[in-house]
């Protein structure tokens, strides 16, 4: 499903040169639960941006789904995001003044094939999938960290994508929670079929996946399989 080839990425602090990414390979097939790993720094955000399309590697090639990204335009790489990826932010990115059921329909409100009776439908059933239909009128301000991140959740796959990538999910959450979490990730990746990748730099959170990519300074140290 994701193909990385040799891929870098460096970012200018006037004429200083600061890489992030300095030649990465990796295939993550459709189904994985897969965590990236690696200390504040170690590129991990950078990868989950450049698989997200939400920026363009210095050398090498990004594919998804047969697709070479990596060479796409903006308006393509648009399609791609809308249809095909979810993301889901430690900082939730909930938009205050929407409830629950505002947020997660907001995604699905840009995609014109989406019909409204369709639209109510997939909201219902993933807001259902979260464990959150009692709270379906609430304002995020009127909800915990982890019910936040539960909406954040069913809004990156009320689109229904093939690919999931969370950011660090729980770094803003109580271990606890943090954990309800990353099990509900998995347990959605079970029956949904959906492929996760989320980046973490807590050795729990990481056991919980299939493979874990260790990244440092921009490498990939070593991978563990479950």
């Amino acid at each position: 499903m994701i193909s990385i080839k040799n891929v870098t990425k460096n970012y200018y602090l006037g004429k200083t040169i600061v890489p992030a990414i300095r030649g990465i390979n990796l295939q993550i097939e459709q189904g994985e639960f897969v965590s990236i790993a690696g200390s504040s720094g170690s590129g991990k955000s950078t990868l989950l941006q450049l698989i997200g399309c939400l920026d363009y590697p210095t050398s090498g090639e990004v594919w998804i789904l047969d697709k070479k990204v990596s060479d796409l335009r903006e308006k393509e790489l648009n399609r791609i995001r809308s249809n095909t990826i979810g993301f889901i932010f430690q900082s939730f990115n909930l938009i205050p003044v929407l409830n629950v059921y505002e947020n997660v329909e907001l995604p699905l409100l840009i995609m014109k094939d989406v019909s409204s009776s369709e639209r109510k439908e997939r909201v219902n059933h993933f807001i259902q999938e979260v464990g959150l239909s009692g709270q379906i009128k609430h304002k995020p301000s009127e909800l915990s960290g982890g019910q936040r991140q539960r909406v954040a959740i069913a809004r990156a796959l009320v689109t229904k994508p093939k690919l999931v990538l969370a950011d660090e999910p729980t770094a803003n959450l109580d271990f606890g929670t943090g954990m309800e979490i990353v099990e509900l990730m998995q347990e959605i990746n079970r029956r949904e079929k959906t492929t996760f990748i989320f980046s973490t730099h807590d050795p729990k959170v990481m056991q919980k996946a299939h493979r874990i990519f260790h990244l440092q300074d921009g490498l990939i140290e070593s991978e563990d399989v479950s």
